[in-house]
């Protein structure tokens, strides 16, 4: 019996599915960005948050001095950053700069051709709530990221809160995964206009949150500078398990405001996650042999850049080169996901 399509005749799910693409290549740039960033203690150099005027940068020595006086009154200059020079100041403020700049940018990037493809009524039925929705979860992203800037507009902190990065990473991640999800269904629309969305399975759902456990640490690890706690490996400075670092912290205290506890647990559950990854490359081969590929490529690179990266010292060209590999091992882990969704 055949299958009556409902795809409107004006869609155009291969140029949606490309879109999404672009997107999530600005999405990923977007957190490679935001890592440099976190690494140069970038983040509070803009104590402001000025959604439209703040795309123009200080233009003058006078609003550079302005702006530099700002970032006096916080804790960062205060404690860590007093006598630096101007020319010091615009160094931190290009990262962060650029890092707000990138976020308008794919704001607009999705958000007019989104008005676009709705006017034309190129959306097929049944994505127009989740592209919505999507476009929705990066807005709240850019609000968890000022937010996390906020927490350390003061005079106690020196750094961002690691918790409020840790959520406003994860956004951006989780954001990630639902373009890639969506370009992907699109996808298989334009080869198949019958074609209905993958679902998520058991398995699936198990992957992606093993995943998710990994992608946290990872986000703790850069917020507490816990990459610095040691550069050996396999051991922590001479022992296995470090300890925590002040005796007396409760559980839920060492498992996520430990540095060396939230480097201990980032460094040994990587290998949980490549079990799990290893079932999935294997359970998608058949259908897509290119799926396996990526996702055992993108896993084993990342364990390598880790060890490296942690036993050269985090140097910020390689510690940005892990998060970049983080951010495609998602990409590959919802492409298999997906095809496991699409099997079944």
């Amino acid at each position: 019996m055949l299958q009556m399509t409902t795809l409107p005749l004006t869609a155009r799910p291969r140029l949606l599915a490309n879109w999404l693409f672009v997107v999530a290549a600005m999405i990923v740039a977007m957190v490679v960005i935001g890592g440099i960033t976190r690494l140069t203690e970038s983040g509070l150099s803009i104590t402001e948050w000025k959604p439209i005027s703040g795309a123009i940068p200080p233009l003058t020595e006078a609003q550079w001095q302005a702006e530099f006086d700002h970032y006096k009154q916080i804790g960062q200059y205060e404690q860590l950053n007093r006598g630096m020079t101007l020319a010091g100041f615009k160094a931190i403020f290009f990262w962060e700069y650029v890092h707000r700049l990138l976020g308008r940018l794919i704001g607009m990037v999705f958000a007019l051709p989104l008005l676009w493809f709705a006017v034309k009524r190129q959306i097929p039925r049944g994505y127009g709530w989740r592209l919505v929705a999507l476009l929705a979860l990066g807005g709240l992203q850019g609000a968890f990221g000022w937010w996390m800037v906020k927490s350390g507009l003061n005079h106690v902190r020196t750094s961002v809160s690691h918790l409020w990065l840790a959520a406003h990473l994860m956004t951006a991640l989780f954001t990630l995964g639902g373009v890639i999800w969506t370009a992907l269904d699109l996808l298989a629309i334009a080869r198949n206009p019958a074609a209905r969305p993958a679902r998520l399975t058991g398995f699936g759902i198990a992957a992606l949150a093993v995943l998710g456990v990994q992608l946290f640490y990872g986000a703790l690890v850069a917020g507490l500078d816990a990459g610095l706690v040691t550069n050996q490996w396999p051991l922590m400075n001479g022992a296995f398990f470090p300890g925590t670092t002040q005796v007396g912290r409760s559980f839920l205290d060492a498992i996520f405001d430990d540095p060396q506890i939230v480097h201990f647990i980032h460094r040994w559950w990587a290998w949980a996650v490549v079990g799990v990854l290893v079932l999935l490359a294997r359970r998608v081969k058949r259908a897509d042999r290119r799926a396996s590929i990526a996702i055992h490529s993108a896993f084993g690179t990342q364990v390598l850049l880790g060890i490296a990266t942690v036993m050269a010292g985090m140097p910020i060209w390689l510690a940005a080169l892990h998060q970049f590999t983080g951010a495609m091992l998602l990409c590959a882990t919802v492409w298999g996901v997906h095809l496991l969704g699409r099997r079944g």
